[in-house]
């Protein structure tokens, strides 16, 4: 239990860390037309979120496939060149589906940009 407590702790510091840039924005620009100010902090944000939920769960799939193919491999060495092709081809797609989600966060990203200048 402690341990996920000081997991818990660390990854809510390194989080308030990495968005502490977010708040130091120049009173100017912000008095200018703060409704765009505060979308762009929370595109940045949500663009960070996206990003990072995507390569986590590609990760955490390629993993998976990886153990999978395996074990599979192992049990059956015969299918081996089957089950590698399968492998390589899963884990193109894995990775294609996390290229998505960063073009999607650069989208999201230089839309706000456009609106706050």
């Amino acid at each position: 239990m402690m341990n996920k407590r000081k997991g818990s702790g660390i990854l809510l510091f390194l989080v308030l860390v990495a968005a502490s840039p977010l708040l130091a924005q120049e009173a100017e620009q912000a008095a200018v037309n703060p409704v765009k100010a505060s979308l762009y902090k929370l595109a940045i944000i949500v663009g960070g979120a996206i990003i990072t939920l995507a390569a986590a769960a590609g990760a955490f799939c390629q993993a998976k496939a990886i153990s999978s193919a395996c074990e599979g491999i192992s049990r059956n060495p015969a299918a081996a060149p089957h089950i590698r092709f399968l492998l390589i081809f899963g884990l193109v797609l894995i990775e294609t589906l996390v290229i998505y989600a960063l073009l999607i966060t650069i989208i999201i990203v230089l839309i706000q940009w456009g609106n706050y200048a």
